[in-house]
């Protein structure tokens, strides 16, 4: 007599045969695969992005704090020279591989001036960009000495003198005189910025001061630090947001 349905070992737990196993213990399908694929797909669409602004939202808060502390070294040296601004006869000053050597001791750097080219100020050794640098620049590093900000121009300036500069005066040959100018001089010191980012690196794309697009952190004399689009600020004598020929030196105004 065969054994009854109840009695049979085909699907017993002892007793499983190929059918049995591949009914009980079935893999994913091609199709479940791909419909698996195309969620992880969807949901890294939709996360990746927010970390990305999260990570650079981060990044633009320590370049804000980077800034408010190079308004410290600011007010110390303005403090130490008769409230006067950095001024050492450099037209191009305003290059952060420039200004940064005369605030070196109220910033606490150790660089030294190259061994193998002691006289050009854009190459130095041993040196720590610490709050010099923006963690977001990615240009710097190579292409500046790790330095990602710029002093304005209309510090050691007359504002005569910046009325009739333009923008190739700040890179290429300057004719006009380094004149050092006065923290009374600035007449609307929430307004005028002193020092800012270079590039663009928060927002693309990655542009300079002489370009209306992108945003940037930007320091006023005032002590305040603040991220600002490019078209916010007023035009300067050469048509662009450049903090360097700002009409009437430091006596104007970036900010309306």
């Amino acid at each position: 007599m065969l054994p009854s349905r109840e009695m049979s070992p085909v699907c017993s737990p002892h007793y499983m045969p190929g059918a049995c196993r591949r009914t009980m213990g079935r893999g994913f399908t091609m199709v479940e695969l791909l419909v698996c694929m195309a969620i992880v797909a969807v949901l890294a669409a939709i996360v990746l992005p927010v970390v990305a602004r999260a990570r650079e939202s981060a990044r633009k808060t320590m370049c804000l704090s980077n800034l408010r502390q190079i308004s410290v070294a600011f007010e110390s040296y303005v403090a130490d020279y008769d409230e006067c601004f950095p001024n050492n006869g450099d037209p191009y000053l305003w290059m952060g591989r420039r200004w940064r050597w005369v605030l070196q001791p109220y910033m606490g750097l150790t660089m030294q001036h190259s061994s193998i080219d002691p006289s050009n100020p854009n190459i130095s050794e041993r040196y720590t960009p610490a709050i010099l640098v923006c963690p977001s620049d990615s240009t710097a590093p190579a292409a500046w000495d790790s330095t990602s900000y710029g002093y304005s121009a209309a510090f050691y300036h007359l504002p005569s003198d910046i009325q009739q500069m333009t923008t190739a005066d700040l890179y290429s040959g300057n004719r006009f005189p380094c004149v050092t100018q006065k923290l009374a001089h600035v007449a609307h010191p929430a307004h005028k910025a002193l020092v800012a980012e270079w590039l663009t690196n928060h927002t693309p794309p990655t542009v300079g001061w002489w370009d209306w697009r992108g945003a940037r952190n930007y320091l006023f004399v005032d002590g305040h630090a603040r991220f600002v689009s490019a078209r916010s600020l007023l035009p300067a004598v050469n048509g662009f947001p450049d903090i360097n020929l700002t009409r009437g030196g430091v006596e104007g105004q970036d900010l309306p």
